[in-house]
């Protein structure tokens, strides 16, 4: 018999790549981890970052937390756009302009109304007195935001229409100095920017969205990454929810934690908590509904380029 001579290279090799299999094997039986990217706001999510809760719950689920922190709902859904987050919180006028740009936006869980949380500003001096007084004046807000919406809508239900707005955008900051020096005169904003102006400037409410819009917010996720992690974003509001139930009965503590979150004295949470509604759950379609209202409104006004079919952002399981 003739015997075939092998280089000792290769047998070394040959013996190498056999001691390499049994841990390939064992890398390829390992399930691949699971990440949930949260992008947030200074707000609740700030609260269950800080509190740690979230990564226990997932931890079963071999399920790791990243967060990063935004300065705004509109940006946020930027980096939804674009995959470097999975999860994050928003106002409800946000997706509806992200949707129309194609982002791949899906719903997956929204707050009680919380009208009180958004209103009209004056400086305390003003001769505005009405709604109707805004006509033609400079009013300052962050375009595509909740407070968009709810502007259009307040002179609407007051008989004025929309080309009756002088509006100038601009985000909370700067929009703030703007108020403070005169620049506009009236702010259409959000708490804690609305309860710090009213702190801080002795701002005065010309109107807040009581029996105007429900101003949700609202927490969103990619269609993608629904698909594929619904349990995991079905603990992420479960956990946002624990929060909410707990500060209904402990606003006061919940306060001294937002304070220190948003950098606001106490007096500013306090009178920010003291007229927010609590309460987090799934997506339905009646909430849906409310968001496809603000989804014609502002393609009637022209202010998104296409029609859309919030529906579609309904991710799975919608009631």
């Amino acid at each position: 018999m003739t015997r075939i001579a092998i280089p000792r290279r290769r047998l070394l090799q040959g013996a190498a790549a056999a001691i390499a299999l049994p841990s390939s094997f064992a890398a390829l039986a390992q399930a691949p981890a699971r990440q949930l990217r949260i992008g947030h706001q200074k707000g609740y999510l700030s609260v269950l970052k800080a509190r740690g809760t979230l990564e226990k719950r997932l931890a079963p689920l071999g399920a790791t937390v990243k967060w990063t922190e935004f300065t705004a709902g509109p940006v946020q859904l930027e980096a939804l756009n674009v995959g470097s987050i999975d999860f994050g919180d928003v106002g409800e006028a946000p997706p509806i302009f992200a949707q129309a740009a194609g982002a791949p936006l899906a719903y997956v869980g929204a707050t009680v109304p919380r009208p009180k949380t958004e209103a009209v500003l004056v400086p305390k001096g003003s001769a505005i007195q009405t709604v109707a007084d805004l006509k033609g004046k400079k009013i300052a807000l962050n375009k595509g935001s909740n407070v968009h919406y709810f502007i259009v809508k307040l002179f609407e239900k007051h008989g004025l229409a929309y080309s009756d707005l002088n509006l100038v955008y601009l985000p909370p900051a700067d929009a703030r100095a703007a108020f403070e020096k005169g620049s506009v005169d009236a702010w259409v904003i959000w708490d804690p920017f609305l309860a710090a102006a009213q702190q801080s400037l002795d701002a005065r409410i010309l109107a807040d969205a009581v029996g105007v819009v429900g101003n949700r917010a609202y927490y969103f996720s990619s269609l993608d990454y629904v698909a594929k992690n619904a349990d995991v974003l079905a603990i992420a509001i479960e956990e946002v929810n624990k929060i909410d139930q707990w500060g209904a009965a402990h606003r006061n503590e919940l306060a001294t934690e937002l304070s220190a979150i948003w950098g606001l004295p106490k007096a500013v949470a306090d009178l920010s908590q003291g007229r927010t509604a609590y309460g987090t759950g799934p997506i339905t379609k009646a909430i849906l509904a409310e968001q496809q209202q603000i989804a014609d409104t502002f393609f009637a006004l022209k202010l998104i380029p296409r029609k859309i079919n919030v529906l579609e952002a309904a991710g799975a399981g919608i009631a």
